[in-house]
């Protein structure tokens, strides 16, 4: 979350948490945790390919606490 804080969204729940997520997976592979990290990918990829999981930039309606926890399921 270091290229800013998006006031106009902020608490609204709309925020595609994607990016934040890929941002964890880098850091796994930097700790040599490759198979948590090709998991979590997994997760996410599942998550949007299963269709119901979509935040509004992608085309859902899916809020942000949603599409976490449809990846968070998946893992």
């Amino acid at each position: 979350a270091v290229h800013g804080s998006a006031p106009d969204i902020a608490g609204k729940g709309i925020a595609n948490p994607t990016a934040l997520i890929f941002a964890g997976v880098l850091m796994l592979r930097h700790l040599c945790e490759d198979e948590a990290a090709d998991r979590v990918m997994a997760a996410v990829a599942g998550a949007i390919a299963s269709g119901t999981a979509r935040t509004a930039d992608l085309g859902g309606t899916s809020t942000t606490a949603e599409f976490t926890d449809a990846v968070i399921s998946r893992l």
